[in-house]
Parts: C-alpha cells; structure tokens; sequence
C-alpha cells in the first residue's frame, strides 16, 4: 500500500498493510540532514500549509516546502498527509482602516485597531500588540489585526463581535468564496493533485470553522456569555459562520483532487461548551457538512482535542468519518475507553501526546506508543498521531523515539 492508501483503509475500517503513523509540523525543527536550502538559506522549521490564512510564520514556508516535507517524511516511512485551507470571500462593499494607538493611552501595550464599514453597519476590532518573541519557529503576531487569529482571543481589547448588535455586519466579513478565491484554489489544487498522484499521498481541505470563528471573533468570555444572554443574536452568529462554512465545504467537495474535509473544533470542546449548548448551536452544522462530503465522495473529518468522550459519539452520530484527536494526556477519556464508545463507529487519530515528546523521556514514548497500537491498533480505524502537531519545542530525539517504537511494534 503507499501512502494514501493505507490512510484510506484505515478510515473505512478495511485492514491496512500496518497502523499508519502521521504528524502535522508546527514549527518543528528536524534534524539537519533532513533539511535543504532554499534560496542559499536553510529551511530550519517544518510547517504546513493547514496554517494558510490563519497564521503568521517569521520565515517563508511555500507549496515546495510542504511537498520536500512530505518526500522527508515518506522516506522515513513515516505517512503524510497535504494540506489545503480553502479562502473565503469578504463582500466588496466592505471598507477597512487600520491604525494603532499608543502605549498608555488604552493599554501599556500598543494597541491595533481595524474600523470596518459594512452595509450593516460599523464594526470595530481592537488587540493589544504585545510584541513578545514567542522563540524561534512558533508562529508571530501579525501587524494588523485579522478578523480570525488565535493571537487575538486573549489581547483583545474591543472584540469584532462584542454585542449582540454586532453580529449582522459579520455576514458582510465572512463570505463564500468569489471568482478571485475559486481561481486561486483551482490553481492550488492542480498542483497539489499532480504530486500526491506522484507521491501516494492524501490530500485534505480545511474548510470549516464553526465554533473557533465565534470565539476569534468575540473572544472565550464573550461567545460563551452571548449564548446564554442572547442566544438568539449568537445562533444568528453561528448560522452566518455555517453559511460560509458551507459555501466552502462545498467547493473543497467538488475540486477534483481533494480526499477528505475537516472542520475545526479546538474551541468547540466541553471546556467550552455543554453537550446541551454543542448540541443546540452546533451540531446540525457539522451533521450538514459531513452529508455535503459525502454526497460529493469525500471524507469528512472533525478536530477537536478534549472533551472526546462526551462529544466524540456525537460527532459519529453526525456522520464524522475521522475524529482528529484522541489525545491520552491532555483529556480525560482513556484509550480503552475511546476504544469501546468510538472504535466500531469512527476512525480515531492519536495516541500519542505532543508533551509526551516534549518531556524527551524515551520510556514513557515508548509506553504511550505501544499502548495506543495494543488497543487500537486491531479495530483497523486508528491512524498513530502525536497529539495535536510536533513544535518548535519537540525534540527531534523524541520524534525518532516514537518511530522506534512504532517500527517495533510493526
């Protein structure tokens, strides 16, 4: 089997030539003969392109770089999978200012302001810039303030969506994609598609938000009290963030070359959220983009990292094919546990925990491996996956570590 076949088995539940072992790179830096140049320059940190969009790194990472990350890991024997974000639209009537106000003035930090103005009326959006050096690799803060940005959760100091008044002028901000967006993804995904053929490799599509695009744009504390204040205006939120969601599921769905869609849902977890509020606001959502895939041939899968043994039968129940993670350090359900709820319903990714490499302690890497195969690996639905990416702050000694034991458990 290459590749993409051995990941495919594994989400259908047919057995694959053995369990796969994937990881998604977040700044990881590997050893150096594993690295090459590019433009007379070392490529140092490994990324992917799932960070398109939503992320600012301090060094370029290109389409080439992704494709010589996947030719390094195959070579390892390790499988990979290649990464597509699918942009969104912003409606043309849309116009925007940024500016910045000083320091001392509304915080000890400098603050970034962007002024929208919408046929909906204004919408303001300001975050501290906190100018810290997060280290070499991690991602940076960028200079202006983008509508959706992990930066901009705890420094927010005015929220895009910080009243229930608020929420209409998003359906002007997130929009399906246009003709400029259409084209620059059919461009992208011929390119893509032309190596993975060479290569045997996946291809997903990032192509839905839902919960983290609320609580980017009105922060934890925010979100979560506009639920319960007004929940009518926050299912109006959440109805224009599936709108577009949708919009671009469907066109991911559609683009020959893609394989499987994911949905994000790092902030969808019970550390959010209820069952009751998943339920309410979200979970018709993800069952409509997973019947979209579906009814396109594509596989659908759902990102979430805690909370699995509440909400991971009910991601089954909505029709999630893959369930990115099953994480055995930072949630509570065990592997047995997620074995006997999910395993016969739902191909279940992890295992092995990102901290657990960080700690460098080769015994306990191994221990987590092993485990996570015993238990898992025989329902033929477990793909091995350090939870939730490898960064800058993973030893590369640790990485080996886990592909030792991996190999031996073969």
């Amino acid at each position: 089997m290459n590749s993409k076949e051995r990941i495919v088995a594994a989400i259908e539940g047919r057995q694959p030539d053995h369990t796969p072992l994937t990881t998604w790179c977040f700044g990881v830096a590997p050893s150096e003969h594993l690295r090459w140049e590019r433009n007379g320059e070392p490529v140092i940190y490994w990324y992917s392109k799932r960070m398109e969009h939503i992320h600012t790194l301090a060094q370029e990472w290109t389409l080439q770089d992704d494709f010589r990350r996947v030719e390094r890991w195959l070579e390892l024997g390790i499988d990979d999978i290649l990464d597509i974000s699918i942009p969104w639209g912003r409606d043309p009537q849309v116009t925007s200012t940024d500016s910045v106000v000083p320091p001392g003035t509304i915080d000890s930090h400098p603050v970034l302001v962007r002024e929208y103005r919408t046929p909906s009326g204004p919408l303001r959006h300001a975050i501290k810039q906190t100018q810290e050096d997060p280290g070499p690799g991690w991602v940076i803060q960028p200079e202006h303030v983008a509508l959706f940005e992990d930066y901009n959760v705890p420094r927010g100091v005015e929220h895009a969506v910080s009243k229930p008044a608020d929420v209409p002028a998003v359906e002007h901000l997130y929009v399906a994609p246009g003709q400029a967006e259409r084209e620059w993804l059919a461009e992208r995904t011929e390119e893509v598609r032309r190596f993975a053929e060479a290569q045997g490799v996946l291809v997903q599509a990032w192509s839905a938000f839902g919960m983290d695009a609320a609580v980017w744009l009105a922060g934890t504390e925010g979100a979560i009290m506009l639920a319960m204040d007004a929940p009518e205006a926050f299912a109006r939120l959440l109805d224009i963030i599936a709108q577009t969601d949708y919009a671009r599921t469907e066109l991911a769905a559609q683009t020959p070359g893609i394989d499987m869609v994911v949905m994000r849902g790092w902030y969808s977890s019970t550390n959010f959220w209820s069952p009751r509020m998943f339920d309410e606001f979200l979970f018709d959502h993800i069952r409509a983009l997973a019947d979209l895939a579906h009814k396109h041939g594509k596989k659908f899968a759902y990102t979430i990292t805690t909370g699995v043994e509440t909400l991971g039968p009910r991601l089954a129940d909505a029709g999630v094919d893959v369930l990115y993670f099953v994480d055995p350090v930072q949630d509570s359900i065990t592997i047995e546990k997620a074995r006997e709820l999910l395993a016969d319903r739902i191909t279940l990714v992890g295992g092995s925990s990102a901290l657990t490499l960080a700690s460098g302690e080769p015994e306990h890497i191994h221990s987590e491996v092993h485990k996570a195969l015993d238990i898992l690996g025989s329902t033929n639905r477990f793909i091995l996956h350090p939870v939730d990416a490898l960064f800058p702050d993973t030893p590369w000694r640790s990485i080996e570590e886990m592909i030792e034991a991996w190999r031996r458990h073969l």
